[in-house]
């Protein structure tokens, strides 16, 4: 055997173990609001707002959407739990104010096996011309 083919080899076996092994965090699927719209009506999947209650209470939130803070996600979990188990089975589709804190807890979720996705922003839902409720 060639001297350079030993070196070789295991170095093309490496590079090829390394392309196949995932990069760690799962990579949220995203959906546009209109199909987050038509998912959440048909009954395969819950809409929730991540941004904090005050966010909300001050711009509003998509009519269909429960407002689940990341904050309460990235700590106890209390609401998420009670509302991951009453929503078993169903698509978790999540937004925020720009699509960045959504992302992430859209990512964490399908890291821990539920089908969840990125919807965006609330101004991508508004833009869309869907509708918006006032929070108290």
């Amino acid at each position: 055997m060639n001297p350079r083919s030993r070196l070789f080899r295991p170095l093309t076996l490496l590079v090829a173990l390394a392309f196949a092994l995932p990069l760690g965090a799962a990579e949220a699927k995203v959906v546009s609001p209109k199909e987050a719209a038509a998912l959440v009506a048909s009954g395969k999947a819950v809409l929730v707002d991540v941004r904090e209650t005050e966010e909300c209470a001050a711009s509003g939130v998509a009519q269909p959407a429960k407002v689940l803070p990341k904050s309460d996600f990235d700590g106890d979990q209390k609401q998420w739990q009670a509302f991951l188990a009453a929503n078993k089975g169903k698509q978790v589709l999540v937004y925020c104010a720009s699509g960045r804190r959504s992302k992430a807890v859209a990512e964490a979720l399908a890291a821990k096996g539920i089908d969840a996705a990125n919807v965006g922003g609330l101004k991508d839902w508004a833009a869309a011309g869907l509708p918006v409720r006032k929070v108290e």
